[in-house]
């Protein structure tokens, strides 16, 4: 069963390439972003475990944590650091999980529970280890996205969903289609009019449980 959102995830004990420590006491009260990986060595993950390194000054400015998950173990991690920082021209100072039990990928519901390593396998043996997970303060799950391994990941969405789940926990309010910061937001059909009007001020009824507005500058 796939971990769901607003679910709390497991606070395992992990053993990554910078050291031991419980998922929970890790992220502590930052957000947080787990990016998951079938393999070390492979094209695809290379290149967005160096996006990843990339937007370092992105994930500090919005007290995001970033950690990886791969199925390989710490030496690997540690050797295919060097490939990530020669393919993204940046250090990948973030800590990579080790989950060579799968006890990440089956947690995180991205393996079944009877799944298992064969010898001499290959990255379609675990393709489903391939997702982002965004997990809020309260380490609950607040957005997951997976993606094959013929596809590399967007991260200027990742960035974008991210902002609308901070908009969001901050000013009580959703974001519609294609939003960006500063673009209009959603105020939420739960909110009375005159509540609405005593936080917003003025709001424009597109219909009748479609309310847009500005936030406070």
């Amino acid at each position: 069963m796939s971990l769901r959102i607003n679910e709390t995830i497991s606070d395992l004990t992990v053993e990554t390439d910078l050291g031991t420590f419980s998922l929970h006491e890790w992220i502590g009260d930052s957000w947080a972003i787990v990016f998951s990986h079938p393999k070390d060595f492979t094209p695809v993950c290379t290149t967005e475990f160096g996006a990843v390194a990339q937007l370092k000054d992105e994930w500090d400015k919005r007290g995001v944590k970033v950690i990886g998950v791969s199925v390989d173990g710490v030496e690997e991690h540690k050797g295919w650091k060097k490939d990530i920082k020669t393919a993204g021209g940046a250090d990948p100072e973030f800590p990579i999980i080790a989950d060579s039990d799968l006890a990440v990928s089956k947690a995180f519901g991205m393996l079944p529970a009877e799944a298992y390593l064969p010898d001499g396998r290959t990255p379609n043996d675990t393709a489903t280890v391939r997702a982002v997970f965004i997990i809020g303060p309260d380490k609950t799950l607040k957005l997951s996205m997976t993606y094959p391994m013929n596809v590399g990941r967007n991260f200027a969405e990742v960035l974008r969903a991210l902002d609308g789940l901070q908009t969001a926990a901050t000013h009580t309010v959703a974001t519609p289609a294609n939003w960006n910061v500063g673009d209009d937001v959603v105020i939420p059909a739960t909110v009375s009019e005159e509540d609405a009007r005593e936080k917003f001020g003025q709001y424009q009824t597109v219909l009748p449980y479609l309310r847009m507005t500005k936030l406070p500058g």
